[in-house]
């Protein structure tokens, strides 16, 4: 592919992946949304399941300029969830990453698949 033609093709940005996500959320019995603007400290999302005490925490990233943004996006976002983590004894807690399907991708080459469950694709999740 021309570089040049694939740096004017329209980017996913960040708001496009987080909005996407909360609309599958929101489908899928998720609710009681709170959500940060891009340079908000903390989680992008926090979600809490409308009829169970489960919370969903997620990080969300856009399209880099460069190929190579893709994957430190991939990285930078698995290393905000992972610090983000907290225990505290319970298993009511979710985490996730959000990423579009080009750092997805790599994402999922470098994690184990047992670690990778669905991505978000044009809003659709899809299972690997």
């Amino acid at each position: 592919m021309d570089l040049n033609k694939k740096n004017k093709e329209k980017k996913i940005t960040e708001d496009f992946v987080k909005n996407s996500i909360i609309k599958w959320l929101s489908s899928n019995g998720w609710g009681h949304f709170q959500y940060g603007q891009l340079h908000d400290h903390g989680v992008d999302i926090k979600a809490k399941h409308v009829k169970y005490s489960r919370y969903f925490f997620i990080e969300t990233k856009g399209e880099g300029k460069i190929r190579q943004a893709d994957e430190f996006a991939f990285i930078y976002s698995l290393g905000q969830i992972i610090t983000r983590m907290k225990s505290g004894g319970t298993t009511r807690n979710y985490y996730a990453i959000g990423l579009p399907e080009v750092s997805a991708k790599i994402a999922v080459r470098r994690i184990p698949w047992q670690v990778a469950k669905k991505h978000i694709d044009n809003s659709t999740p899809k299972k690997f």
